[in-house]
């Protein structure tokens, strides 16, 4: 069997689990169910991302302990599991001992290369990114992605990653590998960005600033700046650095983020592995951001969706189709509730639903018999997986289900007998069982529904998705 390994990033548990997240994590369990169903052995991974300034003062605003603070939210993106009916295997938490052991290993190594040095400094930096922000990359002295934020100044002594020694290295890495990044308009970008000159970043924090963090390894008064210490969590999930055998068996990895995250997973990252000696990830897929009406979800606009109000009133699989029909892969995508209610009854109640129903009824009244189940992937379906485009990969077996709509009606079954309607609706079967068998990556329990009705005798059924 061949090995895949796949992670989506770890969401910052300072806040409730929203549907831009839901989108990056339903994708990532698309692509892991699809590599199962072709016989890879994966691994995929998620968790959640717990130190950082964020986590610390959300904790002190609600009285908490930061360690209870995380483990609260923490269990609230493991609920996730659930309600999306998710197939990961590994559900990493920064703020563990295995994880923190192998942080620290981390910092030894990229040190004893010469790139860890200490220095004095003082910059621009915003909360809400947890990065540091150049004048070019603010807007009214404002972040552009947290405009409701204040842009803060860090000044204290701080250790520092040599990135600007990876310039070359990181250019090459993209130049030998034009999948390294995908979209092919986010490799460009972030060539662009690598090519203007980089600047070394800061990688830790003073401790008594910051109690809450991964302790640097020999120096007692700093902790773990919170992107060096998160991107390490693609590497401890496998138990790097003790088990050797599992990292090299499913490294490298492919890892699913969101445009905000473009620089930290496709320069920083990958500079971090160089000077650790490790090899490089095997590609970053970088999905947009969703929007509700045009404007950004967040709280303050009370715009935000929340994926389990969604489930609760659509169901699970709906949710999934949601997300794998409606949102573009790699641009941003606008939502509203409205277009989400006439997607469910135009497509699921309507469509996938109604068609259903209607051949097993067929079926049933002419007492027909299904044979095995037709195990075929429709026509560019893997062409469409192998590119990470969800919507056109979904978009193939609505064709499918469209084009089956249409024969029905062409051949107008009720009014045939004998041969010739035994034969129609053998065929209509050997339809709705590749409709089945195709959907399992993304809506697997309904597949699994049809497949099941499919096989031996068919019998009607209760509706798939009663209109609503």
């Amino acid at each position: 069997m061949n090995k895949y390994y796949i992670t989506s990033t770890l969401p910052y548990v300072n806040a409730e689990p929203h549907y831009g997240f839901a989108m990056e994590i339903v994708q990532a369990d698309i692509v892991a169910r699809y590599h199962r169903l072709i016989g890879d052995e994966v691994i995929f991974n998620t968790g959640t991302d717990e130190h950082g300034i964020k986590i610390y003062r959300a904790a002190l605003k609600q009285g908490k302990n930061s360690q209870d603070y995380v483990d609260e939210y923490a269990a609230k993106f493991d609920g996730l599991k659930q309600a999306l009916n998710l197939s990961y295997t590994n559900f990493l938490r920064t703020s563990s001992s295995q994880h923190k052991k192998a942080a620290q290993e981390f910092w030894r190594r990229c040190f004893n290369n010469g790139d860890i040095y200490k220095k004095n400094y003082k910059v621009k930096y915003c909360i809400g990114c947890e990065l540091e922000k150049t004048e070019s990359e603010l807007q009214n002295n404002k972040c552009p992605i947290h405009p409701n934020l204040e842009i803060e100044i860090i000044e204290e002594e701080n250790y520092f990653f040599k990135f600007s020694k990876y310039q070359k290295r990181l250019l090459d890495l993209y130049e030998k590998n034009p999948q390294f990044v995908s979209p092919d308009f986010r490799l460009k970008e972030i060539k662009e960005f690598v090519s203007s000159g980089l600047q070394d970043f800061s990688i830790s924090r003073l401790k008594e600033k910051l109690p809450w963090g991964v302790d640097v390894p020999s120096d007692p008064k700093h902790v773990f700046y919170v992107w060096f210490d998160a991107l390490v969590s693609y590497i401890s999930t496998l138990g790097w650095p003790d088990d050797e055998k599992t990292f090299n068996d499913f490294w490298p990895v492919v890892q699913m983020a969101g445009k905000d995250n473009l620089r930290q997973q496709s320069a920083m990252w990958q500079a971090m592995l160089m000077s650790a000696g490790l090899p490089n990830s095997k590609q970053i897929i970088i999905h947009g951001f969703i929007t509700n009406n045009g404007q950004k979800m967040s709280k303050s606009l009370g715009n935000v969706i929340d994926p389990f109000e969604l489930v609760n009133k659509y169901g699970t699989d709906a949710v999934r189709f949601f997300i794998a029909h409606d949102l573009n892969t790699f641009e941003d995508s606008d939502i509203t509730i409205e277009g989400i209610h006439q997607s469910y009854n135009a497509n699921l109640a309507n469509g996938l639903g109604n068609l259903v129903a209607r051949v097993a009824k067929l079926c049933e009244k002419n007492n027909i018999e299904a044979d095995q189940n037709s195990n075929i992937w429709c026509a560019d379906l893997e062409k469409f997986m192998g590119e990470f485009k969800f919507n056109e990969a979904i978009f193939v077996i609505w064709q499918l289900i469209t084009q089956t709509d249409k024969k029905i009606n062409q051949e107008k079954p009720w009014q045939a007998s004998g041969d010739k309607l035994r034969e129609v609706l053998q065929d209509l079967v050997k339809r709705i069982q590749a409709i089945g068998f195709n959907l399992q990556p993304f809506m697997p329990e309904t597949a699994q529904k049809i497949l099941k009705q499919f096989s031996g005798q068919i019998k009607s059924s209760s509706p798939l998705f009663p209109r609503i």
